[in-house]
């Protein structure tokens, strides 16, 4: 249960705003600007959930590290057994090196991010080594002699390296396939310059190298997928869904009281908002690494991730506005007139951040459970409800008194308030088509207050 303490703070403009009585403000104004004017500062314990909801997740993170670092363990403990045990290694022989180091380049932190640094490593060794196996045998039959076994390979060398990096620069390959591009130029090179020399066996350094690869390789997909896995999805998902909590808390701290300690420097709400708007290549990575991932879980195939991104996306726009409400809330001017009235109607505004609230605990409720919500219709009438509200707060005949600097003040304070039901509206939208796409399950819920 959420408690508050309240540090009144005087400041010596008592006798002014008595003064001043009459001509208090008779019109709802933002909560936060209200908390100024009556010179008081709430501490709340939206920052205390969220320290501990950090320290939690630091705690699992901590167990996932430790989980990956056995894991990386026992594949090198596999794989070194082609030096330990006689038959293999009179199989591979010193080979078997690139079993190891195929498990230390490619074991990643997740299942999906080890498959597809495994696929990019498997393709780029088969495709270099084919081709170089190529390049080098066309060299050696020519009949031209050494000088012109080195120009053709030179030249192949050239040609395909150069086409390689150019690749490795488009977007869309770099994206997934700059490690597979990379190795393929690896791969090529090392083959088709031993074909230079006309006593190396070329095609055996290849199936060689390309056996004791594909070992490691089978080492790390079976040791990630079936020892503990750790699924770059559900990480993913679980950001995503977070975030809606993490925002709502925000709002009702920004928006319903102003949460900073007499003292400190820096509100932690807000630290909230900065964290999501940096989130944008994680997501990016973890996304990818999921779209290489198999059916597992609560997640198939070709599941819309490209969704998650834009939910993401429009999560990172609502946070900077939030960001700014929060900013704004603690500049002195042009609002510390606002601290001389005495009167100030808070229950339009009070709603307002609790609605916004309400509806983004639903919609990551929603996601969580990965079923449709079914409250939607009355998400809409409440966000309608909302802009009406909004609207009332800045009518003509309300301002029509004030003052410039007053009139600014409570235009820019709307104006940002409007542009986070505008982003709610949209995250409504993305949610919903999501649900559609990905095909949650439809069961009634009762919306929240």
């Amino acid at each position: 249960m959420e408690s508050s303490h309240v540090i009144a703070i005087t400041n010596g403009e008592e006798n002014i705003a008595h003064k001043k009585e009459n001509k208090a403000l008779k019109f709802p104004i933002p909560p936060f600007i209200s908390h100024i004017r009556k010179n008081e500062v709430h501490c709340s314990t939206v920052s205390i959930t969220s320290n501990l909801r950090y320290k939690q997740m630091k705690s699992d993170q901590g167990t996932r590290k430790m989980i990956h670092s056995v894991k990386v363990g026992i594949s090198l403990v596999l794989v070194s057994l082609m030096y330990l045990v006689n038959p293999l290694f009179e199989q591979v022989g010193e080979n078997a090196m690139w079993a190891i180091m195929t498990v230390i380049v490619i074991f990643e932190f997740s299942a999906g991010a080890t498959l597809g640094k495994g696929f990019n490593r498997g393709m780029g060794t088969i495709v270099g080594g084919g081709l170089g196996c190529l390049a080098a045998f066309f060299a050696q039959s020519t009949g031209i002699g050494r000088v012109g076994n080195s120009i053709i390979i030179a030249t192949s060398v050239f040609i395909f390296g150069s086409l390689a990096t150019y690749f490795r620069l488009v977007p869309s390959i770099k994206k997934r396939y700059d490690y597979g591009v990379m190795i393929f130029m690896l791969t090529f090179n090392l083959v088709v310059v031993s074909g230079v020399r006309a006593h190396v066996k070329v095609w055996e350094i290849a199936r060689e190298r390309l056996v004791t690869i594909l070992m490691g390789f089978i080492v790390c997909i079976c040791v990630s997928l079936f020892v503990f896995p750790l699924w770059a999805s559900d990480e993913l998902h679980d950001s995503i869904v977070s975030r809606f909590q993490d925002l709502a808390n925000t709002i009702e701290a920004c928006l319903g009281e102003c949460t900073k300690l007499v003292g400190e420097k820096e509100d932690q709400s807000l630290n909230v908002c900065k964290s999501v708007l940096n989130s944008k290549s994680k997501d990016e990575s973890l996304a990818n690494f999921a779209k290489w991932e198999p059916w597992h879980g609560k997640f198939g195939f070709s599941y819309p991730w490209g969704r998650y991104l834009k939910i993401g996306e429009v999560l990172r726009e609502l946070a900077a506005f939030i960001l700014a409400v929060g900013c704004l809330q603690t500049a002195k001017e042009p609002m510390a007139y606002l601290r001389q009235s005495q009167s100030v109607q808070l229950d339009t505004c009070v709603a307002i951040e609790s609605k916004v609230a309400g509806i983004l605990r639903e919609l990551g409720e929603s996601m969580k459970q990965m079923r449709k919500c079914e409250a939607k219709y009355n998400i809409s009438a409440q966000l309608k409800a909302v802009r009406s509200d909004l609207n009332s707060i800045i009518s003509t005949s309300k301002i029509a008194q004030l003052e410039d600097g007053q009139v600014l003040a409570i235009a820019s304070s709307v104006f940002l308030l409007m542009e986070v039901v505008r982003k709610v509206e949209e995250l409504v939208k993305e949610v919903e088509e999501l649900a559609d796409v990905a095909g949650f399950s439809t069961h009634t819920t009762p919306m929240s207050s």
